[in-house]
């Protein structure tokens, strides 16, 4: 089994998810009392939040570097970012690092295109829905279609994101506005809907709507155990 390295607490409400993930799958995959070999560095998601909120990316992207630079030494042999949107930081890790980095976005276009998608809702933060660093992959490696919400429901997708369920809260009146989002994008041909944000799957689930959902931090987990068992 190789030993995966992951970067949590963007926010640790998804961290914990993940961790929990990785020992169910492996123990569903090899059986007996088998769980996942890994590492986690935690950041400060109050320090983080402030710096993409500042623009300062190139701070966050070398931290992120930084990061997987001190998981590779420490033996892991994959490195997964716990939060879509700090993927920005991809190429400048690669820079640093000589073990793979296993790419959120890459991930999810394989999902779509297993589900049989081929136009899609991406909702997250609004560094993820509006820069292209996401939506290039999706477009260019699967030949997917992408929506975003309008700018009114990007700002709303984004303060529930980082208001509510970045500190484990939940509320039904935003799973509300969430599923009005989806319902828009649905009645515009979307066939699907990408969860690309970690925290997204607090609120919004399968059950909760009527066309295929895409789990990014559940599809990620399991592509993790899927190389690491590899």
């Amino acid at each position: 089994m190789k030993k995966i390295g992951l970067i949590g607490g963007i926010t640790w409400q998804s961290t914990q998810l993940y961790y929990q993930l990785l020992n169910t799958k492996v123990a569903e995959t090899v059986g007996g009392s088998s769980s996942c070999e890994c590492l986690i560095e935690s950041v400060n998601f109050a320090e983080i939040s402030e710096k993409q909120g500042k623009g300062d990316w190139d701070s966050l992207h070398e931290k992120m570097a930084d990061i997987a630079l001190r998981l590779q030494n420490a033996g892991a042999e994959v490195i997964l970012i716990c939060a879509n949107t700090m993927h920005l930081s991809v190429p400048v890790i690669e820079q640093k690092i000589a073990v793979p980095v296993l790419h959120i976005a890459e991930v999810a276009g394989e999902a779509v295109k297993a589900k049989g998608c081929q136009k899609v809702l991406l909702l997250g933060t609004k560094y993820t829905m509006e820069l292209d660093f996401y939506k290039d992959i999706l477009k260019n490696q699967f030949q997917i279609e992408v929506l975003i919400p309008s700018k009114e429901d990007r700002e709303v997708v984004h303060e529930v994101i980082y208001k509510e369920l970045s500190k484990g809260i939940i509320s039904e009146a935003s799973k509300n506005k969430y599923l009005d989002i989806i319902s828009k994008a649905e009645k515009e041909g979307a066939q699907g809907v990408i969860l690309g944000c970690t925290e997204i799957p607090l609120l919004i689930q399968q059950k909760d709507c009527s066309i295929a959902v895409i789990d990014t931090t559940m599809e990620h987990a399991c592509a993790a155990v899927k190389f690491a068992l590899a």
